[in-house]
Formats: structure tokens, sequence, C-alpha cells
């Protein structure tokens, strides 16, 4: 156990202020035990003494408290106009060097690279080509505020989507706050899907533009605590169901159960039967059920998933021995809850939600049905295009390439597609954008990567991509004849929105489904077929292929997951491009020009060549 100080007002254990103050710590939930930590911190003993008692009852908070984050979160999009606001203020200060974010602040680039360029060997150094043209000045500010602003790290384009490299990368679980002292890692980021790290035990949501802009200039949020639900899961996942099928399915309980704007932790001999990238899986759809946190305790697993992504064992460590010390580290027995929901795991199977909203779940079955009442007046074609046809198949989006077995059963399926010789239409656009290089570091150690390739998904990029609307335009031909017909044409991604027109203006059905059910789509190139029932295709030799005769079994996905998914795989300096092509390496690769004077907001100029650090 670390001896680093503690502040005088903070006791050095929560079982210790607990005791003190006649509460049960084991029966208040993991999420209620963070927030007491950062009452603690902010030197607020008697608040935090009445949200235990009600907490440890099951009772709701029904208190309002200052929440400080350890860190801030922010993609490019919505990172830039908050940088812009600190240099504002910095050229307008009579001494600049002062003006610096008061909490530390990490921007990662990945919301600008768009999908122009899919489905040729060449894609990802197009795209980035692209992305580098049309964001220069951009991106050199971004360079520049890295550079004068103290607490401030940029991850520069083509590393990756934010909440993953959050998982792999960023997330430390425990950390060291301003004094030095531990206390839990927790984040507040201005993007919805924040929560995706809630499944390490990291506590954190998103918030507004301005909301995290108080907290860069040293303002707490305000937060009325709500009350904390309990999601109790049982039973075990049965085969062929994927980490996309698990969400997708408690998506649509947790709405019907109407979650909105409440905490929610998962609790339950289920939790051991999900992988940390599981529970990274579940959390990241938070915003999707309506929850405002999807927190799953630490546990031997986190522990086990930082060791796989590359921290050194003496962080993990320290994360078990501050954890166990302050009981946060779960346990056996279950805390109290206001409400408790129980969602068995067994029942959960193959599925797909759309063809509009995430909460749509539909199995394999139902899909031609669920085209059928978008198509009241029958199906009709224009140009070789026709009512249903699958215009675009993205793997795509932190929610599901973050997670190795759902990688690993994708480019399996590739792969028995290939030696059955199917291959995809013409009119499909398939495209990858992984949310890591780990993903395509293992996919290609593995011998996967090429089949992907072979079937069109070569990696179009390392960033948001389809999963936000940067889908770029439809193959050639294909949006003028949805045009002139007025098609309903559909999407397909491994991502976590599909409302109508999200996914690309052209297209009004959107699916959400598994990585591997991606592929599989893509080989059919419509949605009007009955997966359960009816062929992807004909091989070579005729005969009909079905899905279950390509789908992977879960022995050999663990087996190449444990061969494959390794520590080197997930390190920051890990800059894979699949064998023969051309991805620029991170040097050189985005513009900037002479430093600006210590007040100027921005460069004068911009026409040196500049390097983001490995």
């Amino acid at each position: 156990m670390s001896t680093m100080p503690v502040p005088p007002s903070l006791p050095s254990r929560l079982p210790d202020f607990a005791e003190k103050h006649g509460f049960d710590l084991g029966a208040v939930p993991y999420t209620g035990r963070v927030l007491l930590e950062s009452l603690l911190r902010g030197e607020d003993p008697a608040q935090a003494a009445v949200l235990g008692k009600r907490l440890a009852l099951g009772e709701d908070p029904a208190l309002e408290m200052p929440f400080r984050p350890a860190r801030i979160l922010v993609q490019d999009y919505t990172g830039i106009p908050l940088l812009v606001d600190l240099a504002v203020l910095r050229d307008r200060a009579a001494e600049p060097g002062r003006v610096n974010p008061a909490l530390p602040v990490d921007v990662v680039v990945d919301h600008s690279v768009q999908t122009d360029w899919a489905g040729r060997p060449d894609a990802l150094g197009l795209n980035e080509a692209l992305e580098m043209s049309r964001n220069h000045e951009r991106y050199a500010f971004l360079k520049w505020a890295e550079g004068v602003f103290d607490g401030v790290r940029v991850i520069p384009p083509g590393r990756g989507i934010v909440h993953q490299v959050n998982l792999e990368q960023l997330a430390t679980v425990v950390t060291e706050g301003p004094d030095g002292s531990l206390m839990p890692d927790t984040v507040l980021g201005t993007d919805s899907h924040t929560t995706m790290v809630n499944g390490l035990g990291v506590l954190g949501w998103g918030v507004g533009g301005l909301e995290a802009e108080a907290q860069m200039l040293g303002l707490a949020q305000a937060i009325r605590i709500p009350p904390i639900v309990g999601v109790r899961l049982t039973g075990t996942v049965s085969p062929g169901t994927s980490p996309t099928d698990v969400v997708l399915a408690l998506t649509r309980r947790l709405r019907e159960e109407n979650v909105q704007g409440l905490m929610v932790e998962f609790t339950g001999p289920g939790v051991e039967e999900l992988s940390a990238p599981d529970r990274c899986t579940v959390a990241n759809m938070a915003p999707e059920y309506g929850a405002m946190s999807a927190f799953f305790p630490v546990d031997e697993e986190t522990l086990d998933y930082l060791r796989r992504t590359g921290r050194d064992e003496a962080a993990v460590t320290r994360v078990r021995e501050y954890c166990r010390e302050q009981r946060l580290l779960r346990e056996g027995a279950e805390p109290a809850f206001r409400r408790t929901l129980t969602f068995d795991l067994g029942e959960v199977g193959p599925s797909l939600a759309g063809p509009s909203r995430p909460d749509q779940r539909i199995s394999l079955g139902e899909l031609p049905g669920s085209l059928a009442a978008l198509c009241p007046q029958g199906l009709r074609s224009e140009a070789g295009v026709q009512d249903g046809d699958l215009v675009v198949a993205a793997i795509t989006s932190c929610t599901s390439t973050s997670n190795p077995k759902a990688m690993l059963a994708a480019g399996l399926l590739a792969k028995r597609a290939v030696e059955r010789g199917l291959r995809v239409p013409a009119h499909v656009k398939t495209s990858l954008s992984p949310g890591s290089r780990a993903v395509t570091r293992y996919l290609a150690d593995a011998g996967l990567l090429t089949d992907l390739e072979t079937l069109g998904f070569h990696v179009a990029g390392y960033g948001c991509m389809t999963c936000n609307g940067g889908s770029g335009p439809l193959n050639e031909g294909i949006g003028e004849a949805v045009d002139r017909a007025d098609l309903t044409v559909a999407a397909v991604l491994s991502g976590n929105r599909n409302f109508a027109s999200r996914v690309h203006s052209q297209v009004r059905a959107g699916y959400l489904a598994s990585p591997a059910l991606v592929v599989a789509l893509a080989l059919v190139g419509n949605v009007r077929t009955d997966l359960e029932s009816q062929p992807l295709g004909m091989d070579r030799d005729g005969r009909p292929v079905h899905l279950r005769d390509l789908w992977p079994h879960a022995g050999e996905l663990r087996e190449l997951e444990a061969r494959y998914v390794t520590p080197r795989c997930s390190h920051p300096t890990t800059h894979h491009s699949p064998p023969g092509r051309r991805s620029p390496p991170p040097t050189a690769r985005c513009t900037r020009g002479t430093s600006p004077p210590p007040t100027s907001v921005r460069p004068r100029t911009w026409t040196a060549r500049a390097d983001f650090p490995s």
C-alpha cells in the first residue's frame, strides 16, 4: 500500500469514516463510495456522513454536491473551443504563463477524419491526407496549445477513438491528487459516451462544453445525486452470443425500466461472466438506455485488463491495494440499492437493433419484417439498387472495436467466408475503423486482417468516422439511384446510434450489430434476408452457405485472444500498418507555423511541418 500523504481533513480510510459516523460502508453502492471520497476530499465530511447513511439504507440521496473529477477528457470537436477560450484569457492576462487548466485535460483527436475512401488498400492514407488538409489550422492550434498550457495533453490524429484510448492508455483507476495523495480516477468528458470507462471502475459521465470549461477554470460541477439503481446480473452468456447482443438486450430492458438520469451499478454473480471489455461495451451505451452512469466496481478482472493493456505491475498493485484499503474492490456481499433489477445473461441471443433506435432490439429472423414496415408501398428498384439494399457496412466505434472477442469473431467469420468463396456485392460500402491501433495489430498477428481486407474491410482510419456520421459518399452511382427513386436503403454498423439519417443522409434504415454480423450482412448485401433460415450466399461449388456455417466458436475465440491480444498491442507507440500498405507514421502528420508570441491567440503563419510526439 502506498504511504503517500492524504489531506488532514480526509480520513486515511473510508471504513474508518463510516465507523465513526455509524453507517455500514458495505451496504453503500460502490458508485456512492466514490462520491463519498469526493466529498471528503472537498472537505465536506458533514455532507458525506448524510450521504453515507442514506445510501447504506437504500434511500434516495436527495443531496446536491460539488463534484471534482481527477481529469477532463475531450475530443477535437468539443476540445478546441475550450482551448480557444483559454487562449483568449491567456492573451488578455498580465501574466500569460499563469493561465492554465485547473485540472489535467486530455484531448483525443478522433472526430474529424471521414470515410471518404473505403474498400481499397490505400483508403487509410487517402483519408488521413484529406483529414490533414481540411484541419491544417485546427490541428496546428492544438499542437500550439499543448506546448503552452500546463496539464494539456493531445493524443494526435490517427491514434484511435477517445473512449477506447481512454481505456487502453489514459485511465489509471487510481491516480494522484494535486497534493500527491492517492484518489480514485474520475473523469468528466465532453462526449456522452464518456461512461464507457465506468466498465473499469472509473466513475465519469458526459457534460456540456460550458460545464467542462467551468471545471477547467477550477469550478466544481454541482450535481444533484440521483438514485442509484442496481442491475443484478445472473446466468451465463450463451455460446454464440456477443457482447453487442448483451448490450442491445440491456438497452431495451433498461429503457423499459426508465433509468433515465439515474446512476446504474451492476452487481450479482453475472458480473464475473463479463470480461472488462464486455463491461465497457455495456457501460458505453449508458446514454442509449438513459443512465447518467453505468458503473462496474473494480475487481480482479479489472486488474488483469490493466496488465493486458500494458500497465506495469507497480501501477496494478497500487490500484489493488488502494481499492482494498478503501473498500472500493468488489466484495461478495451486494450493496443496498433504492431499486434492484434482475437481468439473466443466459436469455440473450444473437440480435440487432433497428431500423431507427438503439432500443429496437430484434432477432435475426425479424430483420426482414423491420424493413417491410418502412416500405408499405412494396419494394422498388432503380438502376440495380433496391429498397432494402445494404449500402453501408461499417466495423466501427469504440463500442465494439474495443472488444477483442468481438473483433476476432468478425475476423474468423471473414476467414471462413473467404475460404468458401463468398464476396461482398459491389453496392455495399465496407470499412474498418478501429478504435485504436491495437486492434489492427492483433488482427494482423492472428492472420485475420487479410481476410477482412479480401471482403473489402480495409482500414479506413482510426477515429469515429461512420459512427458519428462521417461515412462519406456512397459507392459510385448508388446515391444517385437512391435519390431518383426515393429508395429506402440500409446501413449496418457496430456502433451505438442508428437514428434515421445519422449514419448517412441518404440512408433511412440503420441497424446496430456485432462486428461479425456486420460482415455477415455485408456478404448478403441487403436486410431483406432472414439470417436464421436463409443462406448468406453460394460457395464455389454452388452450395448454400448459412450464418451458422461460418459462426466462430467460443473456444477458438478464447484461444486467439489469449495468444494474440498482448500488452504490446496496446503500447502507445504501436503504429501498425497492414503489410504492403502506406500509412503515415504519427510524425509529420500535422502542420504548424512558427511558434506564436507569448500572448498570441493563434500563430500568424502555418508553414512548417509539425510532429506530434509518440
